[in-house]
């Protein structure tokens, strides 16, 4: 990532480590947990904070998290690996209890407020998990889905893929329903741990050479319109590493500037 992508990253984490939209309704105030890069590949959007998540400001830190790491198949260092994996909350702040007893749902404030904004900052997502019924909410509402239930998603995962990827929110309550519902283990896991798998995975490059000017611009118009690669380089000057070619310098000898490009699989 470069330096600018960089800055835009910590300038982001710096607007929302300082806000106060909700302050007056945060019992124990405000500290956004959020995890996020400009290079990362998956995105779990979750709920908000509890309480333990709120005091080590660290997303998952407690048994919630370790039920959710079994289901996708990563330890601790390859799910805090900020690089490749994000962690954004519908609500970035522990909301408090509802009086009748468990959190209190996501201040509405934050999302319509933030959510635009970060996943503007992370362009190489290839795969978003909607862990809890707020989560698959907010992408409905965003999407247009029709209006279901969290069990009648993660049931139908296949219908969001292979951008999105249901699931239910992992807190101990979740055990009884997992154990209602045995499909969740046989089918959904198997599958989730491969989409999580192909997320991860690093990209393949492919590349282009031309010396003709009409071809090279019809390149450029052809991956202008495209979202399967990103442009990782284009340059006229042979890239270091890639071999020379007689017909390369033909066209060189003849006057025509080549034109290189490395595009890499999203």
């Amino acid at each position: 990532m470069t330096a600018r992508g960089r800055e835009s990253i910590e300038g982001l984490l710096s607007e929302i480590g300082a806000c106060q939209v909700c302050a007056a309704h945060l019992p124990l105030g405000p500290r956004p947990v959020i995890h996020i890069s400009g290079t990362a590949r998956l995105l779990i959007a979750s709920q908000a904070p509890g309480t333990k998540v709120h005091h080590a400001g660290i997303s998952f830190w407690d048994a919630s998290g370790d039920r959710l790491r079994g289901w996708l198949g990563l330890d601790k260092p390859a799910f805090y690996d900020a690089r490749r994996v994000a962690i954004v909350p519908t609500g970035f702040c522990y909301p408090g209890r509802l009086p009748q007893g468990g959190d209190a749902p996501p201040r509405p404030e934050c999302a319509p407020l933030w959510r635009g904004r970060v996943l503007a900052a992370m362009p190489e997502i290839q795969l978003t998990l909607l862990v809890g019924r707020y989560a698959q909410v907010d992408a409905a509402r965003a999407n247009g889905w029709a209006a279901s239930s969290m069990t009648e998603r993660v049931r139908d995962f296949r219908a969001y893929l292979p951008r999105y990827f249901p699931l239910p929110h992992p807190s101990w309550r979740t055990g009884v329903w997992e154990r209602r519902n045995p499909w969740f283990g046989e089918v959904v896991l198997p599958a989730l741990r491969a989409e999580v798998a192909r997320a991860l995975a690093p990209g393949g490059e492919w590349r282009i050479a031309s010396d003709d000017p009409t071809y090279q611009a019809w390149t450029d118009e052809v991956i202008g319109r495209q979202d399967l690669f990103r442009v990782a380089l284009r340059t006229q000057s042979r890239p270091e590493g890639w071999p020379a070619t007689r017909y390369e310098a033909k066209a060189i000898k003849a006057g025509r500037k080549p034109v290189y490009w490395s595009l890499i699989k999203r």
